[in-house]
């Protein structure tokens, strides 16, 4: 995944007497029969890190010793001296091209330009005493079998000429954990060091599978964290429910404990997120509060690190919602939680209602936070709340943030449906929408990605540039092969239960849509699922449209059996190269 990297204005501060043109300090892998060790000027090295540039002194203070970045950019001397100025190393990032940002591994030029970028940076900071390592790429294979030879190749000779300029530093490449091709493919590469690996909900087994695997390199864990959204299982409408920030701080201490203190193989890890960022929700990765809090997870790592935090985090019980998370619209809602502060400090909460995220597959690319329900909150405690949910039908989820006054908070948050997503009895009334204004439409929810969905952004909540105020969507597909989304109803249902709308009044789909690029193509459509499924759409329509910059109003005219829509929308771009696009007031009339 990929992380931005944060340095605080405190640390920027103090920065400006740090001396970087010292030496470099030499670090070395040395094998036993035992398993491996890292060695930083002759001194075995145990990384305790956090993945993440957030308060860099904090991290020491808590027990760590390094940082990890993703990429070099125009604050890496300034990070690396605010690692150094707090005793950090920094595990110095280099990053590789994705095929989800359009970058072509069959492209000559794009290769070699990133292997001299990659040369450049070596050069450029290579002699800093900050440096332990060099990371070559992060999860660039992509998220499938990750075994196609051109990017591994392209991989392979980025470190070879990263290990021809810098004798001082390992070199080591980062995987989307270890399935498919991914172990052979770093074996293969005599100048790749060190297997660096993020791994979640596999964390704990991964320094077994990567043995059973075949594996002979030293390990690094380089993301861990609580488990991804594609590892557990989601609520009966499609949301995925999450830990609390106390549940994921005791996540983080196990996963230090038995996956990398106890792993001969294993020369540390790097706790996801040394800081905040919205993917999949907008807490769900992350050891901080946007505004510097800490949460949980510090705490528990410091304590595993053999610190003790100088105050700890208020420790919550999840979000439990009187009389289940399937609510009517308009209803009133009460939401509870229990709340210990270790220091009997005085706790205060922030409620907050925000629509639920479309996408909580977003391959690491940072998300914009969902809109938030304004006057959703009745009345407040630090431990209840009492909401008055929304008129529209739709998920949602609540938000609860407790802090306690010393710089520690915690987290929760409870995904909640308003009101059945299903079709109204009969035909629908007209006009029938499916995103206007606010984003709001139902019940389809695009939930059907198809093709190349690790290619596919979708932002249904844009507000720049829009059609109609305050938001519209934002299509991101960058591929060189095809991909699309189909709103589906039931969510996630490919014709294996019943569900979709009486259209039979409609006579027109109609929406608007806009480019970034002129004379891309993209078929827009209604319907899907043909007669061989269980409940199909009972008609199917699609139209290819011709992008231009300037927003232009497309109407499909909607003919035959429209008494049964399940695939209320859908759009899907050929082969043709990357391409961005905008959609807004998405009509049946």
């Amino acid at each position: 995944m990929h992380a931005r990297d944060v340095l605080t204005p405190l640390i920027a501060a103090a920065l400006l007497t740090t001396d970087a043109s010292a030496a470099p300090i030499p670090v070395t892998l040395e094998q036993a029969e035992e398993g491996w060790s890292l060695r930083r000027d002759g001194e075995v090295y145990v990384i305790r890190g956090g993945g993440g540039n957030q308060d860099p002194a904090l991290l020491a203070l808590s027990g760590g010793n390094s940082t990890r970045t993703w990429g070099i950019g125009d604050d890496t001397a300034a990070l690396l001296d605010a690692a150094h100025e707090a005793g950090l190393t920094v595990a110095l990032g280099i990053w590789l091209g994705h095929k989800r940002h359009a970058f072509d591994y069959s492209d000559p030029g794009q290769v070699a330009a990133q292997l001299e970028a990659a040369r450049d940076a070596v050069r450029t900071y290579r002699d800093h005493p900050a440096v332990l390592l060099w990371g070559v790429g992060n999860e660039m294979e992509g998220f499938e079998e990750g075994d196609d030879p051109r990017i591994w190749s392209a991989v392979c000779e980025v470190a070879e000429a990263v290990k021809a300029l810098d004798p001082n530093h390992p070199v080591m490449t980062v995987t989307a954990d270890i399935g498919g091709g991914r172990v052979a493919a770093v074996s293969g590469c005599e100048a790749i060091d060190i297997h660096g690996v993020n791994s979640y909900g596999g964390a704990l087994s991964l320094p077994d599978r990567y043995a059973e695997a075949g594996g002979q390199k030293p390990l690094i864990i380089t993301e861990y964290g609580p488990a991804g959204t594609w590892e557990i299982p989601f609520t009966d409408y499609g949301a995925p429910p999450e830990l609390t920030s106390t549940q994921k701080a005791e996540v983080y201490a196990r996963i230090w404990q038995e996956a990398i203190a106890a792993r001969p193989s294993v020369l540390g890890g790097y706790a996801f997120l040394w800081g905040w960022k919205v993917e999949a929700t907008a807490t769900w990765y992350g050891l901080f509060l946007p505004d510097g809090t800490r949460l949980g997870g510090v705490d528990a790592l410091a304590r595993a690190w053999g610190t003790t935090p100088f105050n700890l985090s208020p420790v919550v019980s999840p979000l439990t919602a009187a009389g289940g998370d399937a609510v009517n619209p308009g209803e009133k809602v009460t939401v509870s939680w229990t709340i210990k502060d270790p220091e009997g400090d005085p706790v205060s909460t922030d409620w907050e209602l925000r629509w639920e995220v479309r996408s909580y597959f977003t391959g690491g690319d940072d998300s914009p936070l969902p809109p938030r329900v304004d006057k959703a909150v009745l009345e407040s405690s630090a431990t209840s709340v009492t909401l008055r949910m929304p008129d529209t039908p739709g998920a949602y989820r609540l938000y609860a943030t407790a802090r306690d006054g010393q710089g520690g908070g915690a987290n929760a948050s409870l995904p909640l449906l308003v009101g059945e997503p299903v079709a109204p009895d009969g035909p629908a009334s007209l006009p029938w929408w499916l995103y206007q204004d606010d984003g709001v439409g139902g019940p389809w929810a695009p939930s059907g990605w198809m093709g190349d969905i690790e290619a596919i952004t979708h932002d249904t909540g844009w507000t720049e540039g829009c059609a109609s105020a305050p938001s519209c969507i934002k299509v991101v597909f960058d591929s060189q092969s095809w991909g699309g989304v189909a709103w589906q109803h039931p969510a996630n249902d490919w014709g294996d239960r019943p569900g979709g709308v009486d259209l039979s009044e409609a006579r027109w789909l109609t929406f608007k849509v806009r480019s970034d690029f002129n004379l891309r193509e993209v078929a827009f459509g209604v319907g899907l699922l043909e007669d061989d499924k269980a409940y199909p759409d009972s008609m199917r329509k699609e139209k290819t449209v011709k992008l231009t910059t300037e927003w232009q109003t497309v109407r499909i005219r909607l003919r035959g059996d429209r008494s049964q829509i399940k695939t209320g929308f859908y759009w899907v771009a050929p082969i043709q190269g990357p391409v961005t696009f905008y959609l807004d007031d998405i009509v049946f009339e």
